[in-house]
């Protein structure tokens, strides 16, 4: 039980990282919203981990993130933020940060023995499969790649929307 909860913990901390840059990055004139959406994924599965871990039996793994953890999180997400935005690269940047994220879900989801976690990890797994695509077109538009060469219309104009056989609530 000690490897899930260190899975767990793992998975909230890197979501609320992505999390933090998302909204450092997020500037509210994006017709499309991604830095909006992964943010709200990010909390989202930031919050799964933590109504697990805070339902063990156990005190001391239902801790959260200390006050000082969180603050070093911001303080990063800001620094790598604005010299991403300064360098006209936040899509790229953010891209790397969601792809680590993206990793550990897929290992927390891989390795968990609950049939709920998994459901639940599962559905924000196909989010984030959808999300790194669109940021991944993003990035290919910040660089200057032509638009004739990806299908930038398909990107910028409706973001799309995972595909489940749950209902979103």
């Amino acid at each position: 039980m000690n490897d899930e909860v260190t899975r767990l913990r793992r998975l909230r901390q890197s979501a609320l990282k992505v999390r933090a840059l998302a909204l450092i990055l997020s500037d509210g004139n994006c017709t499309h919203r991604l830095f909006e959406r992964a943010a709200l994924l990010n909390w989202r599965i930031a919050r799964i981990a933590t109504g697990r871990l805070r339902s063990h039996p156990y005190q001391g793994y239902q801790s959260d993130p200390s006050f000082f953890e969180s603050g070093a999180d911001r303080l990063t997400a800001m620094l790598t933020g604005t010299m991403a935005k300064l360098r006209s690269r936040g899509a790229e940047t953010f891209l790397g940060e969601l792809r680590l994220a993206a990793r550990e879900l897929d290992d927390t989801r891989a390795l968990t023995l609950s049939a709920e976690l998994s459901d639940a990890l599962g559905r924000a797994q196909s989010t984030m499969r959808t999300l790194i695509d669109d940021v991944e077109h993003q990035a290919l538009l910040e660089s200057g790649i032509e638009a004739d060469k990806i299908d930038a219309a398909d990107a910028i104009s409706s973001p799309r929307l995972s595909i489940s056989s749950y209902l979103a609530l």
